[in-house]
């Protein structure tokens, strides 16, 4: 290596300790994620704490708090332009966050989102909204994004089928978001997590709590906080100064395409709790996966991934269950069926995981999903998808009879214009 490069290491490095840190947390039971602010406040008084309060949120107006260790420092209600989570976070957590780096250098903070928002919104609008002509990422380093979680209530949450409309937390008139949806979001996002408590069932259920965090979020440090009297100092040596955030890292539905851990094969239960990976190179039947969708999603708390249907070859197809409901959808085109022309505009890290794993026949068409339950079993799940694979006498028929098939999914799962038509010279990607 040379001296130069050596040199500029050094001084991004140098650059990056020089900045305010920023901690981001999430949860969507504000009273232990609150208590996690507080117990990083009393470790450090000079640190500030951002809040935004969503109530009036559909009416144009969010209520913000600032706060140190010594009290509150700003109190105030904020009117935005529109009613809505992204216009919150352009026009006011972001402003906020610059101006506090400039008006109080040298402290660190602490941003508490609302128990609707994901982190993975903010970490978008950090990343591509402009705050004064640059990115936030020039002020702040952002350290990590730790999402807290209530012992006594995951599970419940976790199992809802309820919607946020149909609990008036909505964020915006068209928020049809789910609750599990916002929790498995906001777990599966984080770096870190903190179970907070214990589960009233006891000691064995708090232990598998534990568990199904780690299957869930596997790629995340896990921090348990027991006691009713908590260590601030020990707990902010946890959570602030990590460096866990990785900027480059992908949602967790492309996770597997872009070559990053989506999920660990542990078949035998841990608590009860059990992670099945299915793998295969086949594509699926539409019909017999249809058919067969309430069956493998009886016993599964969560699963995720991506798949490839016999009928729409070209289609990646997201697979992201959680609360009971299974959403899918179009995730773009499978390399093998891109134009080599537009390679280069796919990320780095999916070109060398389809490389990695390309196969003469399939190319980097796949199926890869990942299924996390209690008492679940992995044998008859995988006969279940197993079975919905084409048969050696279907594979044989070749693409142009797969595309005749019956398809339940017909229409759901739309790409752009193909870029194999003659007359499309021009044009983006899906």
């Amino acid at each position: 290596m040379s001296t130069s490069s050596v040199a500029s290491a050094g001084q991004a490095a140098a650059d990056q300790v020089a900045r305010p840190s920023l901690t981001v947390l999430s949860g969507f039971w504000p009273a232990a994620t609150y208590a996690v602010a507080r117990a990083l406040l009393a470790a450090d008084p000079a640190l500030l704490l951002v809040r935004h309060d969503l109530a009036e949120l559909r009416n144009g107006a969010v209520h913000r708090v600032v706060r140190d260790g010594a009290g509150v420092l700003e109190d105030e209600r904020v009117c935005l332009a529109h009613g809505c989570v992204s216009c919150t976070l352009r026009e006011d957590v972001l402003p906020t966050l610059a101006r506090l780096v400039r008006t109080q250098p040298g402290r660190d903070i602490v941003l508490m989102l609302p128990e609707v928002v994901e982190p993975e919104a903010v970490a978008a609008a950090c990343a591509h909204c402009l705050v004064d002509g640059a990115p936030i990422t020039e002020l702040l380093h952002i350290d990590s994004y730790a999402t807290v979680v209530d012992a006594e209530h995951l599970l419940d949450g976790l199992a809802s089928t309820d919607d946020l409309r149909a609990l008036g937390i909505h964020a915006a008139d068209d928020d049809d978001r789910s609750l599990a949806d916002v929790i498995v979001r906001q777990i599966e996002y984080a770096d870190t997590l903190v179970l907070w408590g214990h589960s009233p069932d006891g000691s064995y259920d708090t232990d598998r709590l534990a568990v199904l965090l780690a299957r869930m979020t596997p790629w995340a440090t896990q921090i348990h906080i027991a006691d009713d009297v908590v260590d601030a100092y020990a707990l902010a040596q946890q959570l602030r100064d990590t460096r866990r955030y990785r900027p480059e890292t992908p949602g967790v539905l492309v996770r597997g395409l872009e070559g990053h851990l989506l999920g660990v094969h542990e078949p035998q239960p841990d608590c009860g709790i059990v992670s099945a990976v299915f793998r295969a190179r086949r594509p699926l039947h539409p019909q017999r996966l249809h058919a067969a969708l309430e069956e493998v999603n009886a016993e599964v708390i969560r699963s995720r991934g991506h798949l490839w249907l016999a009928s729409q070859p070209e289609t990646v197809i997201a697979w992201d269950f959680a609360g009971g409901g299974l959403a899918m959808g179009s995730l773009g085109r499978w390399l093998a069926a891109l134009p080599d022309r537009y390679w280069d505009e796919v990320s780095d890290h999916r070109r060398l995981a389809a490389a990695m794993d390309w196969d003469p026949y399939y190319g980097d068409r796949h199926q890869h999903l990942v299924f996390i339950g209690l008492d679940l079993d992995p044998v008859d799940l995988h006969r279940a998808l197993a079975a919905c694979l084409l048969t050696d006498a279907e594979l044989a028929d070749g693409e142009d009879v797969w595309r005749t098939y019956d398809d339940p999914f017909g229409g759901c799962f739309p790409l752009a214009a193909t870029h194999q038509d003659p007359e499309a010279t021009e044009g983006d990607p899906a």
